[in-house]
């Protein structure tokens, strides 16, 4: 499971590994906060129409790499807050779907650089998406009425400036780039240009990678 707050944001960050699992068989759900509503410039847009045409720009992305599970929660854009009502609906998903990686992004990162603040949205899907996974979706105490509690058993986050795992992604580097440019409304060739580059800067300039900090809730063991 992939848990972000707006459409685009996997494209950016994981879907060169989301196309790497489903190619080996893993079944991967997209949880989206928002249908990215607030997410342009363009006058002759409302937030009812743009929400339409990100949603149907993020469920072609993810058909591209092999997801067709996807679950839009239609948070408003730019007012994410982390709530209990927002931890509720990200345990309704964890105990539905029960996935054993959950992918989401830094709760620690306000910023990057002397250029970007971290958006508002991103942090409070963050923090949400933590205290949702560990320990409340696995406490069969809580929420009970959101069905059986389920353990997930690592965490990787996205996005993060202390990388422990790097996942080769130059079979799938070329799907991420067309998923990417699915977002029409969203991004150009030059961006698409851009998160090429990002990747082989992660592979350290041999083979395009996703950089991700592991947490390993349940520990592995030998084959699984």
């Amino acid at each position: 499971m992939v848990i972000v707050a707006h459409p685009d944001d996997i494209e950016f960050g994981c879907a060169g590994t989301c196309a790497k699992w489903t190619r080996a068989g893993a079944r991967v759900v997209y949880v989206i906060a928002t249908s990215g509503n607030g997410g342009t410039h363009d006058p002759q847009y409302t937030r009812e129409t743009i929400a339409q045409l990100r949603e149907q720009e993020q469920t072609a992305a993810a058909a591209l790499c092999g997801v067709h599970e996807i679950e839009y929660l239609r948070e408003n854009d730019g007012e994410v807050m982390p709530t209990l009502d927002l931890r509720r609906k990200f345990v309704a998903m964890i105990r539905k779907h029960k996935p054993e990686i959950v992918i989401t992004m830094d709760p620690t990162v306000m910023f990057s650089g002397d250029g970007y603040i971290n958006h508002p949205d991103h942090r409070a899907v963050a923090v949400t998406a933590m205290d949702a996974i560990a320990p409340v979706a696995g406490m069969p105490l809580m929420y009970p009425e959101l069905g059986p509690a389920h353990k997930v058993r690592e965490v990787w986050i996205q996005w993060t400036p202390n990388p422990d795992t790097w996942i080769d992604i130059s079979e799938t580097i070329d799907v991420k780039a067309e998923a990417l440019r699915c977002h029409k409304s969203q991004v150009s060739d030059d961006t698409v240009a851009m998160v090429r580059s990002w990747a082989l800067e992660a592979g350290r300039g041999l083979t395009p990678a996703e950089a991700f900090k592991v947490m390993l809730l349940e520990k592995r063991t030998t084959g699984s």
